[in-house]
């Protein structure tokens, strides 16, 4: 029986005593009958080409075949963005280390502009060892170069891209270094007062130590399904929001007592999203929170924000329970102009989509939209994104195990699984895909991260995804057919130099779709800032943009199968015709000079 949030809110002094027992939530559901196949044709088919486009580091993260604590598990994110403005995103891919003192680096890919990639780590300043966990990406101090802010455990870092291929960590001159390790998780930049500067949000996981950390089986949420395992995440102390404000001279001000977020505590924090979901015009933050009530931080617009995840009916399951989450897709998936939640959660239990009402308030829908047919996987990075151009957005998840002792003694629950992709029927329906959708999404994997993006310039979405102690996979989307797509490529004036929290809303035939530029979604990820719309049919469209300073602007009869780059204030400043293969575009570029307001 479906809660309503009063009966909701009477639970919440109940739901410590639901914490006890196993260190991860689960609602042990069975999966819904799936019904027969549309058999309509799905038009996108992946393959994993990383292999050929250079992308050959294997991501360390802990042991293999066992795992004594949960930092040897959870893993971390990747990022697709374009560090050198040349108009082809490159790849940050992160990684974490083994206690038994082998170590890896975070790495930094630059997008040769043939389908292939050069490892410019080392060149660009971003060595790093250690257990990386998120990023997110934003051009905090308006040059024109999108930075980088890492956190992991121990202590996090902010990267400035100083525009020549480099980057230089100001982590300690920027206000952001931490007295004593922490175990930094989702993160996000974001214009949370509107000011043109970003602002930095910062989640984190469990209060760890290595030190003091049980072992597994020592105590009862060391166990999972009567098999010893690492501890974890309930049992341990849980972490403690942060909000720094931008001062507009390189330097940030905690402002997280002040803001209000700091109250929020007692959840164990992940993926973290900052986008308007009720539509007043300003940032909110919402957090997937593992086997805890997850947060939805409403901004308040005079500076502080309050917590209302309860309320607003996105903090549990739908029949009130806690679950695992991990990572966010964000997305329209029923066009009607407002950002639904997809949340991904542990094995025996289904991720969950939540609509929105257009006022900030949302409803479970996932039984009724065809997602609990899938509960056998772990699932982590997570996209709402239109994978065939056909109009309607997809949901695609990548799914990896986290018990090796597990996987050894129950088949059922193994450590590599294959990736899910739920294809949108329209009419508020989606349709699972087994073998349709190519073999890169078949293929099993430990995976953990993953982000969306365009990495060829064809015309469609690719996936970018974090393998644990393999090399990560590039899955290369070839969408046939004759459906149409616009890309939308967003430059702050008086907002933001990135276009962080800009919304952009696009009329198309009878349909109407809103996105926005995100600063990190998946799990602990970064997805292309050049906004993707498939068309289906359509050849023009009209879009509006409500950019983050609250200014709007509209575009009428824009023609698809093109980018278009858009400047606040001034409209269309710069229109590009994919052509055919990658090859034939590396001459088609154009120069940028560096910005600052």
């Amino acid at each position: 029986m479906k809660r309503t949030r009063r009966s909701l809110l009477r639970l919440l002094p109940f739901l410590s005593c639901r914490l006890s027992g196993q260190g991860m939530a689960t609602r042990g559901v069975r999966p819904a009958p799936r019904g027969k196949p549309s058999g309509l044709p799905f038009r996108a088919k992946f393959t994993d080409v990383a292999r050929a486009a250079g992308l050959r580091e294997p991501v360390i993260c802990g042991e293999v075949d066992h795992k004594t604590y949960i930092l040897e598990t959870i893993g971390c994110g990747a990022a697709f963005f374009d560090y050198d403005n040349d108009g082809w995103l490159d790849v940050l891919i992160l990684s974490g280390t083994r206690l038994s003192g082998s170590s890896a680096t975070n790495r930094l890919y630059k997008n040769n502009r043939d389908g292939t990639f050069t490892d410019v780590t080392e060149k660009a300043g971003l060595h790093r060892s250690g257990w990386a966990s998120a990023v997110t990406v934003g051009d905090y101090n308006n040059d024109g170069f999108d930075d980088l802010f890492i956190t992991g455990y121990g202590h996090n870092v902010l990267y400035r891209n100083n525009g020549d291929g480099t980057f230089t960590d100001v982590t300690k001159g920027a206000g952001l270094l931490h007295d004593k390790p922490r175990w930094g998780s989702g993160c996000t930049f974001l214009d949370y007062d509107r000011n043109g500067l970003l602002d930095l949000f910062i989640a984190s996981y469990v209060d760890f130590d290595l030190q003091t950390a049980p072992k597994p089986g020592s105590e009862s949420y060391c166990n999972w399904n009567g098999i010893p395992v690492h501890c974890g995440p309930r049992g341990l102390p849980t972490g403690t929001p942060m909000l720094y404000r931008n001062n507009g001279d390189d330097t940030f001000t905690d402002v997280s007592v002040a803001s209000g977020v700091a109250k929020s505590t007692g959840s164990y924090m992940m993926t973290a999203v900052a986008a308007d979901f009720d539509n007043d015009g300003w940032p909110d933050i919402y957090v997937a929170c593992d086997s805890t009530p997850s947060f939805l931080f409403r901004n308040n617009r005079d500076g502080t924000f309050t917590e209302t995840g309860m309320i607003r009916g996105v903090a549990l399951s739908e029949d009130g329970n806690p679950q695992a989450g991990m990572g966010l897709g964000i997305g329209d998936y029923n066009l009607d102009g407002s950002l639904d939640i997809l949340k991904t959660h542990f094995s025996d239990d289904t991720s969950i989509l939540f609509r929105n009402d257009g006022r900030g308030s949302f409803d479970g829908v996932t039984e009724m939209t065809g997602l609990g047919v899938e509960t056998r996987f772990v699932g982590w990075g997570a996209g709402m994104t239109d994978l065939d151009n056909d109009g309607l957005p997809d949901l695609l998840i990548v799914t990896g195990g986290v018990f090796p002792e597990v996987a050894r003694q129950l088949p059922r629950y193994p450590m590599e699984t294959p990736r899910v992709v739920f294809r949108n029927l329209g009419s508020g329906r989606f349709e699972e895909l087994i073998d349709e959708a190519g073999p890169g999404i078949t293929a099993p994997h430990c995976s953990r991260g993953c982000a969306f993006g365009d990495f060829d310039n064809d015309g469609d979405v690719d996936v970018l995804v974090v393998n644990l102690n393999e090399p990560p996979s590039l899955l290369r989307n070839d969408v046939t057919g004759g459906n149409h797509w616009l890309k939308v490529k967003l430059i702050g004036v008086k907002s933001n130099r990135s276009a962080i929290g800009a919304r952009v809303t696009v009329r198309y035939g009878d349909r109407v779709q809103a996105q926005e530029v995100l600063s990190q979604a998946s799990f602990y990820s970064v997805n292309d800032f050049r906004l993707h719309f498939g068309l289906g049919l359509a050849e023009r469209v009209d879009l509006e943009i409500r950019w983050p300073s609250g200014t709007k602007e509209s575009i009428a009869k824009v023609a698809a199968d093109r980018l278009i780059v858009i400047r606040e204030g001034e409209g269309i400043v710069r229109t590009e015709r994919f052509g055919g293969n990658a090859q034939a575009r590396v001459g088609d570029q154009t120069s940028v000079t560096r910005f600052r307001k």
